[in-house]
């Protein structure tokens, strides 16, 4: 479970984050955390969130932005606005590490689809990109869309595929989330 001054740290995207409000501690309107990416992290599949707005404040070092195809580079004291449903990626392109203050408004679930994330990967239940097999993003994407989702295919496609997917996760004994990952 997401706490205040709780870090989680993904060994294959090699980001870190520590949680600094959560839902809990502002009645679901904010998750608050600092994201800490590593030096030349990789960057990971665009998405977006339906229903919530994200704020990034550059704390050190150099983000890079994908947001509709295009690139932005952000560096200490940049601020970037991302909107409900805008389709966006965020990485370290740099050589030295780049710390991020990330907002997430309203927070919904996001932290407990963060900390599934991390704990996949950290058990080594993803490729070396830090992105699980088809069934188990299946079984995730399904619970999580109100927070994430991928920008392609479209969100149709990806509804019609994991729910045919997930009975065959739940056979093959995957689950939506963990709970060894939100304790």
């Amino acid at each position: 479970m997401a706490i205040a001054g709780k870090h989680i740290w993904n060994v294959k995207t090699r980001q870190r984050i520590k949680f600094l409000k959560t839902s809990k501690d502002t009645n679901g309107e904010l998750l608050e955390m600092v994201s800490i990416y590593s030096p030349s992290s990789s960057e990971p599949p665009p998405h977006y969130h339906p229903l919530q707005d994200e704020y990034f404040e550059v704390i050190k070092g150099e983000l890079t932005v994908r947001i509709d195809n295009e690139i932005k580079k952000l560096s200490k004291g940049e601020r970037i606005h991302i909107s409900k449903g805008q389709v966006h990626s965020m990485w370290n392109g740099a050589n030295e590490e780049t710390e991020v203050n990330w907002k997430v408004v309203p927070a919904m679930e996001s932290e407990y689809f963060l900390e599934t994330l991390t704990g996949l990967a950290n058990d080594n239940k993803t490729n070396e990109n830090g992105v699980p097999s088809i069934l188990q993003i299946s079984l995730t994407a399904n619970k999580y869309s109100r927070v994430f989702r991928l920008a392609k295919p479209s969100y149709a496609v990806q509804k019609i595929v994991f729910t045919l997917c997930a009975p065959i996760g739940y056979l093959f004994g995957y689950q939506s989330d963990y709970d060894e990952y939100l304790n």
